[in-house]
């Protein structure tokens, strides 16, 4: 047989290894759980496929010949792919490693993916995780598209809900982000007549938090801000917020995290008497795509955070 098709069998490959440790057919067979006249037909048939001895018989027990040295060498080399192969399949199995792409809105991917990833990481830190933050109507397109695993977003009615597994999560909660020195940041309370005098950054037109400021304008009665910056960006809004009198509508989790040690970045929350709230947003799957092991940890690690789990 030409040794460019050699193909040897991983019992083989162990063997050969074991005599190499060993030094004695007896206690390879052993270590591989067979006898040792079956080990030594073992061996022997490798040889005979290699057309050469690969060890020879010293008083101190067997040796590797050089060529015996070389297949050692390859022999080695694919076991240690083969048990490197077996453990992934093990962590993939048991959801320790693999991959998984995840999309929230800003506010649950600050309340409650960061909790949920940190604690998947910390057992699991070969684990691949990578998270979109964007607009619902974003999220929803990749998800339906199969380009996300699951996403926490609003359900719009231009995507057909059929598509997908939900679970209802909670709504959001929104308040007024200034910077901590802002003429508004230490009074008592603060109306919306005040606010509608003051320059405001807010998210695109049709964005939910932006929607939801603008009609508790309408509520009272009066004609929403006509000084605007529009920004979906997060980045952009704190800095802009950071440099003026500006006045930004967000998520209770975004304004918290920006408040409070450790990230304490010089803003403040204004003092509202009424309290404002966006409309519900989910976790969604799609129904046709079952999930892995992976992303199933993610998932229940967010249900148990939102106290959804059963």
């Amino acid at each position: 047989m030409p040794l460019s098709h050699l193909m040897l069998k991983p019992a083989q490959l162990r063997l050969i290894r074991a005599v190499a440790e060993s030094g004695q057919l007896q206690l390879a067979a052993e270590s591989c759980a067979m006898t040792q006249p079956a080990a030594s037909r073992m061996l022997a048939e490798v040889e005979r496929r290699v057309d050469a001895p690969l060890f020879t018989r010293q008083p101190k027990g067997m040796e590797p010949t050089e060529i015996g040295l070389a297949v050692l060498r390859r022999a080695r080399a694919v076991l240690r792919e083969l048990e490197s192969m077996g453990s992934d399949i093990e962590a993939l199995r048991s959801g320790h490693a693999g991959r998984v792409r995840i999309g929230a809105v800003t506010g649950p991917a600050v309340g409650y993916l960061v909790p949920a990833i940190r604690a998947v990481k910390r057992a699991s830190p070969e684990s691949d995780i990578s998270v979109e933050v964007l607009p619902s109507r974003d999220l929803l397109g990749y998800l339906a598209a199969g380009e996300m695993d699951f996403i926490l977003a609003r359900v719009l009615p231009e995507f057909d809900s059929e598509l997908f597994d939900i679970t209802p999560m909670r709504d959001e909660k929104i308040v007024f982000l200034v910077r901590a020195n802002h003429p508004l940041a230490r009074s008592p309370f603060v109306t919306m007549t005040e606010l509608g005098d003051y320059e405001w950054i807010l998210q695109q037109r049709g964005a939910p938090i932006r929607e939801a400021t603008f009609e508790a304008f309408a509520a009272l009665g009066l004609s929403e801000p006509r000084d605007c910056v529009n920004s979906p960006s997060l980045l952009f809004t704190i800095a802009y917020l950071a440099q003026s009198d500006a006045v930004a509508a967000v998520s209770e989790e975004v304004a918290q995290l920006l408040i409070r040690d450790p990230v304490n970045a010089g803003f403040a929350v204004l003092r509202i008497q009424q309290e404002f709230r966006v409309s519900s947003y989910y976790l969604l799957g799609l129904r046709r795509r079952p999930l892995s092991p992976l992303a199933l940890r993610l998932r229940e690690e967010l249900l148990q955070l939102s106290g959804q789990a059963s």
